[in-house]
Order: C-alpha cells, then structure tokens, then sequence
C-alpha cells in the first residue's frame, strides 16, 4: 500500500519531471536495456554520450516503492521492468518509464528467509531479470524460471528443479542472473553440492539440454563466441567451464572452486579471446580457451593477487579493467588486461560493494551508500569527473543508463533521475 507521504512525493517529482523532460530523450523508445550488464553483459553503455561538462546536480523526476531486492531494473519499449520482494512475495512490475505510473503488477509466494550470515542482503531477489523478445525470464531465490508476457505481465510458463535437487539454491539463495540466446533461456540451477547448467526453450520452458552436476555459485553465465564457436561461459561452486551453446556438451575448464567462505560470485569479463577471473581472497586471472586440432585447453597467461573480487563484476574500457577489490575494506583499482597489472588503486573503506557501468572514456560506479562516482578511463590514477548522491539507502542493484538520466533501484524503491 502507498502510503500518503509517498504518493505526494510521486506526484510532485512527476510534475517536476514532466516540466524537466519536456519530450526529452530520457523516455526514448530506442533505449532498450535488457539485463544484468546490457545487451553484451558487459556493461557497455553505447547509447550514452558523456557531457561535454557534467551537471553539478541531478534531477529526481520520480521515484515509487518497489520492494527489496538487487535486481537490475529493465528498460524496453519506454517501460520499465522491475523484479522485487514484497513480504513473502516476490514482485514483478511494469512501470511507465516518463512517469513511473504502474501498468502491471504479477506477485508470486515465495518463502525464502536469508540463512545465517546473510540476512543483511535481505531475502532476495539477488539475480536479475531478463527480457527477450517480448518475455520476461525471471529467477527467484529458490530458484524458480518464470517468463512472463512483457505486455500484459501474464506468467508463460514456470519451471522448478526442486524434484531433481531438494534445495534448488545456493545457501544465501539463487542469485545467478539467467541469460537468454536466441531460442533458449540459460541458468545454473541446484545447491552448493548439486546442480546443473541447463538450457530450456523461451517459448514452452522445455529443457533443451542438461550439463554436468556441479553445484551452482552466485555468478552469471555469459554467452560469448571463442575461436568462432557459440559457448555458454559458467562459473559454478567447482569451476569455469565452456560449454557448447547448441549441444550442452563441455568444451573446457578451468578450476576455481568455492571454499570455506570463499564465494564465486562476480561474473567473469571476456576481452580479446581472454577470460578475466577473480574470487574472493583469490586474486585475479587472465585465462585463455584454446582449441587445436579439434581439441580445447585453457592457458593461465596471468594471475595477481593484489586485488580480488569479491560480489562485485568488474568492467572493460579500451583495455583496462576496473574493479572493486574487497582488500582494505573496498578499493576501486585498474588493471592492464595484457598483462594484469595493477595500474592504480583508489582509497581504502570505499565499501562494501560497487555496480560499474562502462561509456565512452568513463566508468560509473555506484557505491552501495547510494553514491554514483563517474571517473575518467585512465591508467594513470584514480579521477574522478562527478559525483552524485542518488540514494540514502543501500543501493545493490546495478543503475541502468539511459540517453540522458539514469535509474536506481536503492533498498526499497526505484528512481528516474535526469542529468539535465
């Protein structure tokens, strides 16, 4: 229920907005983001132009109550998809991008309490929604595949492995961000100790094809092309493995396992026919998938171990990734992609977490205290150009950008800010 205090703060941030936007770009129909890290799951923005001067301020046009959750919000077709937690429901939301009036609201009982350690994260849910060809593919944190019709928001179909493995989810919940290629939609699903990679079809949820028995982890698949074969990346609670997209069948691996309170977490960066790797207290890799004579091997071209990875995915600009390390209570840092040296670190006690967006000579990252810091895409030191407070609570999810404004999804509601 919305509560009076909120309602008048929609209405008047709407009719601020309204003033603000005035046909502006910020509600373009051609701005599609579609999941976890865009289109590439790379977190490459490509619609974005950095200001030639960036604004002292922004502008919030709206802001509604959602739930909880660190899903990233989705944009399409000048709405926007927002998966969450109310109660013991989780929530999926179309909302009206100009405005953030609601369309459609699909609830569904989802009883899942955080476990011992984590109940600071809250009960989910961790992993991203996608969209694809007018179907919303869903994870809850018990590690349901829903899709829902993206128009009307009427569920499709839903698949639930509970039979095959009696906990179908990682101990702190699913929170792997399911990936869709061409006709199929593609998730880890099953428990610290069990599990499987699987491919099912958009249209029925029929399971294509079932790969290995390894447990699930808390990173996302991606789907890449390596010495021109179309592969399913997948970090699991053993190893990352390259498995073929069409057949399920595994082509190469890499172990990494999870131990003790060492998670596989973030989600691994590919960059000129290179993997890049890191774990917590583990460092991070440069691997390269090769294949000779019909067959594949990984080659470790470089490891350091003066920055690690905790939850956070790192992101490329030009060829340099930038991270967060969780040493010295967070740190951002740069790193060469060749060579995989360090380049410059920020300051200690940044946080606890940091989602990174990549755009022309510019990397976004926003704090989990709800600060947005731009920095310049440099190897030279750590430079920041801007920095916007866009939330006073949490902010895990990652931000979308759009042509001229962004959204923030903080601990309980969504936002729609303008740069102008």
């Amino acid at each position: 229920m919305t509560h009076p205090p909120t309602l008048f703060r929609i209405t008047l941030a709407c009719v601020l907005g309204s003033s603000l936007l005035n046909g502006s770009s910020l509600a373009a129909s051609d701005v599609t983001w579609p999941g976890f890290l865009g289109p590439q799951r790379d977190g490459w923005v490509d619609h974005f132009e950095p200001p030639a001067e960036w604004p002292k301020s922004l502008t919030k046009v709206w802001q509604v109550d959602v739930g909880t959750g660190y899903g990233s919000p989705l944009v399409a077709d000048d709405r926007v998809y927002q998966h969450a937690r109310q109660g013991n429901d989780e929530v999926l939301q179309c909302l009206e991008l100009p405005t953030g009036k609601q369309i459609w609201k699909q609830t569904h009982v989802v009883p899942f309490k955080a476990s011992s350690g984590g109940e600071r994260h809250g009960d989910g849910p961790k992993s991203s929604p996608i969209i694809a060809d007018g179907r919303i593919f869903t994870l809850s944190s018990l590690g349901e595949i829903s899709a829902w019709d993206a128009e009307s928001g009427d569920l499709l179909w839903r698949r639930d492995y509970r039979k095959r493995f009696p906990q179908n989810h990682p101990n702190w919940g699913a929170s792997t961000s399911p990936i869709v290629d061409g006709d199929r939609v593609i998730a880890h699903v099953g428990n610290d100790d069990e599990g499987a990679l699987i491919a099912l079809d958009v249209k029925t949820g029929d399971e294509i094809w079932s790969q290995g028995n390894d447990g699930a982890a808390y990173s996302s698949p991606l789907a890449v092309e390596i010495h021109g074969v179309r592969q399913i990346v997948d970090w699991n609670h053993r190893a990352l493995v390259g498995v073929d997209r069409d057949s399920g069948v595994a082509l190469w691996e890499f172990p990494l396992p999870q131990y003790t309170s060492n998670q596989n977490m973030p989600t691994p960066t590919l960059h000129n026919g290179r993997i890049l790797l890191g774990g917590e207290n583990r460092g991070i890799y440069g691997l390269e998938p090769e294949m000779k004579d019909g067959k594949w091997s990984v080659k470790e071209r470089w490891f350091q171990k003066d920055v690690a990875l905790d939850m956070s995915t790192a992101v490329i600009n030009g060829d340099l990734l930038f991270g967060f390390s969780h040493y010295k209570k967070g740190q951002l840092f740069c790193l060469d992609t060749a060579t995989g040296e360090v380049l410059w670190q920020g300051p200690g006690r940044t946080g606890a977490n940091v989602a990174f967006l990549s755009i022309p000579d510019h990397v976004v990252a926003l704090l989990d205290n709800g600060q947005l810091q731009v920095i310049k895409a440099t190897d030279g030191a750590l430079e920041e150009v801007a920095s916007y407070q866009v939330a006073d609570s949490p902010t895990w999810a990652p931000p979308v950008l759009l042509k001229n404004g962004l959204l923030i999804k903080d601990q309980t509601s969504l936002a729609l800010w303008s740069f102008e």
